[in-house]
């Protein structure tokens, strides 16, 4: 296996585009990072909505739609958003601004021209992108990859040759994958990867603990060739982790809840029986 090429780059760092265009950039912060791009006359930067944290004087934002060809069902149906905001510099010197990641993530930049102008990565994975960056939300149609979850059913889709950055949850692992080297993954771990991977799911336990919710219950199998990069900590699992800390440590040390859902499911059959018979009278 080759050796990971990838590095956050804590110092300033210099991003050359296909047209010679230089662009600097500076990754800021431990978990919830921030990324700063320095921009030129004319310059500007596509991010998503409220990543925006500061930015020069000179820069001004507009909230843009996304064009037709960029927004699908599914992508409304989840409740994603359909705009973008573009930072422009449209002072006569050198401005910069600020783009916030919206948790507790990592802020990766990702140069398309070196994966082929094409990357697969977890849904609200992008944060911004300098040049030629399209952002679309793919369904994948393949049945046996149907998980439960909005992973499952919806990944963005990030193409062209520009400079993008995306987010990942606590530390990330880039892993290289030979021709026919196969790596087996958390689904949800998956932060993104490269479209020549194999991808194929494998459910660790009857599907309906899948539906009902569990631990590392879906595993990816990967083959490569390939590129993917691996996330310790996923959003939606450490949401679960404050939500269930915030409700109750443990179900089983709360019998109240389940005393509490047997008068719910009661009440609503008493006024179910109740309206029939009101019906039929």
């Amino acid at each position: 296996m080759a050796a990971p090429f990838f590095s956050t780059p804590f110092q300033p760092y210099v991003y050359q585009s296909p047209q010679d265009a230089v662009t600097p950039f500076q990754i800021l912060g431990g978990e919830a990072q921030i990324v700063q791009i320095m921009l030129k006359p004319q310059e500007k930067v596509i991010a998503k909505p409220g990543s925006m944290c500061f930015m020069s004087g000179s820069i001004e934002m507009e909230n843009t739609y996304v064009p037709e060809n960029e927004v699908g069902m599914w992508q409304w149906l989840f409740g994603k958003s359909i705009t973008s905001i573009a930072l422009r510099n449209n002072g006569p010197n050198d401005g910069f601004v600020g783009i916030a990641a919206p948790s507790l993530a990592r802020v990766l930049p990702i140069d398309l021209a070196m994966f082929g102008g094409v990357l697969l990565c977890q849904p609200d994975a992008f944060l911004c992108s300098i040049n030629d960056v399209k952002v679309n939300n793919t369904v994948d149609q393949r049945p046996r990859n149907v998980v439960t979850g909005v992973e499952g059913f919806l990944r963005q889709k990030l193409t062209g040759q520009g400079l993008a950055f995306i987010l990942a949850g606590g530390s990330v692992v880039q892993k290289n994958l030979e021709v026919g080297e196969v790596l087996a993954v958390d689904m949800s771990c998956i932060a993104a990867l490269t479209s020549s991977i194999d991808v194929q799911i494998k459910y660790n336990g009857p599907i309906r603990r899948a539906v009902f919710g569990g631990d590392n219950l879906v595993t990816a199998i990967l083959t490569g060739p390939g590129i993917v990069f691996i996330q310790s900590l996923p959003f939606h699992r450490f949401s679960q982790r404050i939500a269930r800390a915030v409700t109750s440590p443990n179900m089983r040390e709360n019998p109240k809840f389940f005393v509490q859902i047997a008068i719910f499911f009661f009440l609503a059959y008493v006024v179910i029986v109740s309206s029939l018979i009101l019906t039929d009278v």
